[in-house]
């Protein structure tokens, strides 16, 4: 099974931009093949991946539940599903991308949405680590993808009301039951030293602080190019903050 490194954050503070960073981070390792998932319904992952992305999981849903009826007999809905998961993949150098997507239609997705989950469960024993970029709330990764999480990055920038929200995210999870291995704060953007606000909802919140990730302008003109970021230069702030925070979360997986 794969390592599992998921990321929240409320919208706006970079959540999406820290997952591409750690996975172009954990692609250069080349420590084993990617799986990216994209459970984010804004789904922009494969813009910063350089990926093209022609299906969601949500648009499958929607014509698994069209077609249902109409699957040839013999063929269980599950093999339907994971044939068409496998076909949706878009394949990238040493990363795979699987985008959630909206759910579409009015149809009722609890059955498709069980059998997604053992899908997923069976196409991550293929990579060495799995990268999932969330909505803020958890409830989509619990209702989408699967339980059992190894590391979750909280990111927030230096605003209070991120860090409040991060620390909310926290709580969540934990009413979740979610099975989180280890969480941490990932702070991003940062400009200055953060706020004596900023600091005090950081003791509050009770997380650990594992990266402070400088405001890096380059990646600003990449965003506003529609560039990936495999262009970042290597030597980046942003990108050593990452490599300097995964040495410190995965020591054990580096050597495996």
């Amino acid at each position: 099974m794969a390592f599992t490194i998921a990321v929240a954050g409320k919208g706006g503070v970079g959540k999406t931009t820290v997952t591409g960073l750690v996975i172009r981070a954990l692609v250069e390792r080349k420590a084993g093949p990617v799986l990216a998932i994209d459970a984010d319904p804004n789904s922009n992952l494969g813009e910063l991946l350089g990926l093209d992305v022609e299906t969601t999981i949500g648009e499958l849903q929607a014509e698994t539940l069209d077609k249902i009826r109409e699957l040839p007999a013999g063929v269980p809905l599950s093999r339907h599903l994971e044939y068409e998961i496998h076909q949706s993949i878009a394949e990238g150098e040493g990363v795979d991308l699987l985008v959630m997507g909206r759910g579409e239609g009015p149809g009722c997705y609890c059955a498709v949405n069980n059998i997604l989950r053992t899908c997923f469960s069976t196409l991550r024993n293929s990579y060495k680590y799995a990268v999932l970029d969330n909505e803020a709330g958890m409830e989509h990764l619990a209702r989408r993808v699967s339980h059992g999480v190894d590391l979750l990055l909280m990111v927030s920038d230096a605003n209070p009301v991120a860090i409040r929200a991060v620390a909310r995210i926290a709580s969540l999870s934990d009413e979740l039951e979610l099975g989180i291995g280890s969480r941490y704060l990932v702070l991003n953007r940062l400009q200055t030293e953060i706020s004596k606000r900023g600091a005090e909802e950081v003791e509050r919140s009770g997380l650990e602080v594992i990266a402070r990730i400088p405001h890096d302008e380059e990646i600003v003109t990449l965003n506003l190019d529609g560039r990936p970021l495999n262009a970042l230069r290597s030597d980046a702030a942003s990108l050593a903050e990452i490599n300097r925070m995964l040495a410190t979360v995965l020591p054990e997986k580096e050597g495996e």
